[in-house]
């Protein structure tokens, strides 16, 4: 193994462990390399590694490998870390018991045709609504627009009217950012459901990142809601699941009380979390009897639906005809300098940031900023988020605002990187920088909050937060923006794949513009991410036990 592959934590653990095995010699060194594979596999976001007959027999006579007390144990020809064996096997006996558990509820037969009017009975939102009055766990998967929010609020109103007691509902998403739309869309929602006003006051209107929900222990990767500890809901709704990891989707199942019913919302074929794990794709293979998959797209304009399409099937020529062909304000290759078009669109926004005076002038900022994004699939690079935001504040410099004199100037709008927890800021909130009405000459970053207010900030207390006219596409999830530019880097990368540039594409509702090469292009629609785990498997096996 070259060293070029290695990061220190790999070759430090791999060491520390080989050391501590019953071998010597060349078995020592062999050992060694297979941690420090399974070390480098996990970065990559894989839960274990598979291993050769060979390789199985080395492991088990290492003595490093077996039960909970071992560091090393081997499920299925699959090498893992202890620690990701248990949260997998903690996870499969949870969800599996969800799974097998009915506690069949009776709503209204009046309600459920009010709200489903001119549905058939075969209509997937109407089959999921009656499917969540009959199971603990349901998985409703599908892509952009296909109406996930929509349902689940008909669910919740279903629910509510089949509940002898008001139930207690935890509306949940893994980023700010995506709790915040949820809660737009649930509180949209209900205005237009056909129930008097006091029901609708018995349904939730706010949501919160899973780790808000779970109750965040500073310097600690346990939380304060456990099995000991469960959270007091009666039903858990969780948006964007493609986005949650094997750890933190073990330990929030596990804090599940007995009876509480789970609702997990996501697209299966955007990008898989950013740590270990697939965990909802592997759900859904698992509980197939557990997932209702929506088709039918309401959100998006015609040419988005059909190139987001192409791209998730694969078909990389008919994508990139698509695109190179172009629909002038759908779709569309980029012919113009990536810096001058992207510059172009937040010109307006800087304009209208000089013009703002006070707090309901900054509020709709938020709007102009979140109109237009500029996705990257790299982060340094000429074509990554660094490049491409110096690029945009030289454009805004050389128009007349002083976006490279200084640090934090009017307008700047800033992505936290690293949970603050003493601010109640977390990862991926977006801010602006923005005068201090309060205090004229100075500054403060302000970030809008689920309630509508704006939370002040003064830049010095932000340590950990970058620069966001452009952001990398695993950033964007969660978001809806009516027109996007993809940015993809010259020539092919292992890091640009389909699942990539499919979720860039379905961020946007309006238009998509693509600047990539050709081949860059075919090639990301080629690519695939191929994660190992065993978490589908043990799920099967709990189910199969429990039925």
């Amino acid at each position: 193994m070259g060293d070029d592959t290695l990061r220190l934590l790999d070759r430090q653990f791999s060491r520390f462990l080989a050391e501590r095995s019953l071998f010597s010699g060349v078995e020592k060194t062999y050992l060694q390399d297979l941690v420090c594979k399974l070390s480098i596999t996990l970065a990559k976001g894989d839960s274990c590694l598979l291993l050769s007959a060979e390789e199985i027999d080395l492991v088990k006579r290492s003595g490093l490998c077996g039960d909970g007390q071992f560091p090393l144990c081997i499920f299925d020809g699959y090498l893992y870390l202890q620690r990701f064996f248990q949260y997998e096997k903690q996870l499969a006996r949870k969800v599996g018991r969800l799974a097998v558990k009915s506690e069949v509820l009776k709503a209204d037969a009046a309600l459920v045709e009010s709200l489903f009017v001119g549905q058939e009975k075969e209509d997937l939102q109407r089959v999921a609504a009656e499917q969540a009055l009959q199971k603990n766990l349901l998985i409703i998967s599908g892509g952009p627009g296909t109406g996930k929010t929509t349902t689940v609020i008909k669910i919740l109103a279903l629910l509510q009217d089949a509940s002898s007691a008001k139930l207690r509902v935890a509306l949940a998403a893994p980023t700010g950012k995506a709790a915040m739309r949820l809660q737009e869309s649930i509180a949209a929602g209900i205005h237009g459901l056909p129930i008097s006003e006091k029901e609708k006051t018995n349904l939730p209107m706010k949501a919160s990142t899973l780790h808000r929900l779970l109750g965040v222990i500073r310097y600690s990767p346990f939380f304060r809601h456990n099995s000991k500890n469960p959270l007091p809901c009666d039903v858990l709704v969780v948006d964007e699941a493609s986005m949650v990891d094997l750890s933190l989707m073990s330990k929030l199942v596990a804090a599940l009380r007995p009876g509480t019913r789970l609702l997990l919302l996501g697209d299966k074929n955007q990008l898989a979390s950013v740590e270990s794990g697939t965990v909802l794709a592997d759900m859904m293979t698992a509980l197939p009897a557990n997932t209702i998959e929506l088709t039918k797209s309401y959100r998006f304009d015609h040419a988005i639906k059909q190139f987001a399409e192409a791209i998730n099937s694969g078909e990389r020529k008919e994508a990139w005809r698509i695109v190179s062909n172009g629909q002038a304000g759908h779709i569309s290759l980029l012919k113009e300098d990536i810096a001058a078009y992207g510059g172009t669109r937040y010109l307006s926004y800087m304009q209208a940031v000089s013009r703002a005076n006070n707090k309901d002038a900054y509020k709709k900022l938020y709007s102009m900023l979140h109109s237009f994004k500029i996705l990257c699939a790299l982060r340094q690079g000429k074509a990554g988020v660094a490049g491409i935001n110096n690029m945009v504040e030289q454009y805004l410099t050389a128009k007349g605002y002083d976006c490279l004199a200084t640090e934090w100037y009017p307008g700047r709008p800033v992505m936290v990187s690293k949970n603050e927890y003493g601010l109640d800021l977390y990862n991926g909130d977006i801010g602006i920088c923005l005068p201090d009405p309060a205090r004229p000459g100075s500054v403060k970053v302000w970030f809008e909050k689920n309630d509508g207010s704006l939370q002040g900030v003064l830049p010095g207390r932000l340590s950990y937060c970058e620069t966001v006219y452009a952001l990398t596409i695993h950033k964007s999830q969660g978001a809806e923006v009516a027109d996007v530019l993809v940015v993809l880097p010259e020539g092919e990368s292992a890091l640009v794949t389909r699942e990539l540039l499919y979720t860039a594409v379905t961020r946007a509702s309006r238009s998509v513009t693509v600047a990539a090469s050709q081949a860059a292009f075919q090639g990301a629609v080629r690519a695939r991410i191929r994660r190992s785990s065993g978490l589908a498997k043990l799920i099967s096996q709990v189910n199969g036990e429990l039925i």
